[in-house]
């Protein structure tokens, strides 16, 4: 697997000197693209619709780009399925369920897989979403230069197109496909306007429940309604105001004072949200955070010092500094309770500084000798947690902040570094991304833990239904936990805070799903 996913930068990460300087550029870009006219595909004023119940939703994860293809699977998937349907969709099991694909169904060997779609269909542009619309949107997204998809694709061998019927030939058994052909890795531009990407870029048009008509770039969105959406009856919302978050300590008031009325809000926000008498909605992610070690370059091709680095780590600290309780401590890219989660591996590496010291010295190291740049691309809390403990233990750290560090950390130059992701719908993809040696978060490609490799194509041939499938997928779980590249640290939900006047929302794990949601009262 390769790739380039969008990082996920959690907004309780960011600084309040990393927001300002957010907020001076999408200023700039505000005046730059203020006299752009609303988007001529969408038709009308951007102020104008048919109805009155408007979300006013403020987000920290506002897209850098609308092209679906670019945008990756992080984060900003949410804010892009306002536009962009996909095959499937994700039910609050976390199990793929239709969504433009009614059906589907796998030949006997499970290497092809035919995706029925919904009669009727089409984009905001007028243009048929058919087989062929399909096979255009996955080819692209493999093929595109700047894809950031691609790597989730590589089971993918062809796709014919019959109609209303997308088949999907693979390249090895694989029963994970529609777990991964939703909303995050496959939302569905037309391929009309896909035509020109960059174009796509600032005039966005998908076959999603609503319509951009009006976007200033890193600023403001405004939507409305789809009517030719697949599932119009049971989106009750009428218009859209997106807009990028400001500082996070402003987000509250503004939803007491009506500006907004949903945002995503940091931890440390939670509470004075409740006590403002806001709705908290703790969504529950596949977001993890970890440390990121490439044992292709020393200290860390000693594996004495890898552990020594497990055993220093101290869990429970990231999650009352990071997440204000809302967390949970974990070694795994999993939260607890979810079918990938390896009960098993609970704990491998328990904290115990005293034995990380011993590792240190039967590995040759005295105290102050291990010296590491941990390379940010920004202020982050969690290096300095890092920092501390790791020189309580003897290894000094200096955190170094490269604006540009995706580049190293992609090419797999950096030695030591942190990430964090919002997962996969597909548990597989999860684990691959991770583990598997074309990994784009396995900094110490092409290395991967003995025994992962053949784990994980049992998981890929193991249908989902199967009732032995939980314990083929912790196996892999469990052989890719082998990795000395990750020192995984902790898990923590989406929190949302909204307005009363919001109904609540379907509990989908990751996802934002608007779906029989109302918005009453005045906004």
């Amino acid at each position: 697997m390769s790739g380039r996913p969008t990082l996920r930068r959690p907004s309780h990460l960011r600084s309040h000197r990393q927001a300002g300087r957010l907020r001076v550029a999408a200023l700039g870009t505000a005046l730059v693209t203020v006299l752009v006219p609303s988007l001529a595909a969408c038709g009308g004023d951007a102020g104008t619709s048919g109805g009155d119940a408007t979300l006013k939703w403020t987000s920290s994860y506002f897209p850098t780009h609308w092209d679906p293809v670019v945008g990756g699977s992080g984060a900003q998937f949410r804010e892009l399925a306002l536009v962009y349907a996909s095959l499937t969709r994700t039910d609050k099991n976390g199990k793929a369920v239709p969504d433009l694909a009614k059906s589907w169904e796998y030949n006997d060997k499970g290497d092809r897989i035919t995706f029925h779609l919904r009669p009727g269909l089409k984009f905001s542009d007028g243009e048929p979403l058919d087989a062929t619309a399909v096979k255009a949107a996955i080819e692209r997204a493999k093929e595109q230069e700047d894809s950031a998809l691609f790597g989730d694709l590589t089971s993918i061998e062809s796709v014919d197109a019959d109609g209303l019927d997308a088949v999907v030939s693979l390249n090895q058994v694989d029963y994970q496909i529609p777990q991964l052909l939703g909303q995050r890795v496959l939302q569905i531009a037309s391929p009309k306007a896909a035509g020109s990407p960059k174009e796509l870029d600032r005039a966005p048009v998908g076959a999603g429940p609503f319509v951009v008509t009006q976007l200033i770039p890193g600023t403001k969105a405004v939507l409305k309604k789809n009517p030719d959406y697949w599932d119009a009856k049971n989106i009750h919302i009428d218009n859209v105001e997106l807009t990028s978050a400001p500082d996070a300590s402003t987000v509250v008031s503004g939803l007491q004072t009506g500006v907004y009325n949903f945002a995503d809000i940091e931890p440390s926000q939670a509470d004075a949200a409740k006590k403002a008498g806001l709705d908290v909605f703790v969504q529950p992610g596949f977001n993890a955070s970890n440390i990121s070690l490439n044992v292709n370059k020393a200290p860390f091709d000693d594996s004495r010092v890898v552990d020594a680095v497990r055993h220093a780590v101290n869990r429970k600290e990231f999650v009352d500094k990071m997440t204000f309780g809302y967390g949970e401590v974990t070694n795994q890219p999993f939260p607890e309770g979810y079918v990938a989660y390896d009960p098993g591996s609970r704990d491998a590496y328990p904290y115990d500084p005293a034995k990380s010291k011993k590792l240190l010295a039967d590995a040759g190291h005295r105290a102050g000798d291990i010296k590491l740049d941990l390379v940010i691309p920004a202020e982050d809390p969690q290096a300095e947690i890092v920092q501390s403990q790791l020189a309580k233990v003897g290894i000094t750290v200096n955190i170094k902040i490269d604006k540009n560090w995706a580049t190293p950390f992609f090419a797999k130059d950096l030695t030591f570094s942190l990430y964090g992701t919002t997962g996969r719908d597909s548990a597989a993809q999860t684990l691959t991304a991770h583990f598997g040696p074309d990994g784009p978060l396995n900094l110490s490609s092409p290395y991967e833990p003995a025994g992962f490799e053949a784990a994980i194509a049992k998981v890929r041939q193991t249908p989902l239904e199967a009732p032995e499938y939980p314990k083929v997928l912790q196996a892999a779980t469990r052989a890719g936990l082998k990795s000395e590249a990750l020192v995984f640290t902790y898990s923590s939900p989406n929190l949302i805070a909204k307005s009363k006047s919001i109904s609540d929302l379907p509990g989908n794990p990751a996802h934002i799903d608007w779906t029989g949601v109302t918005v009453t009262g005045s906004n």
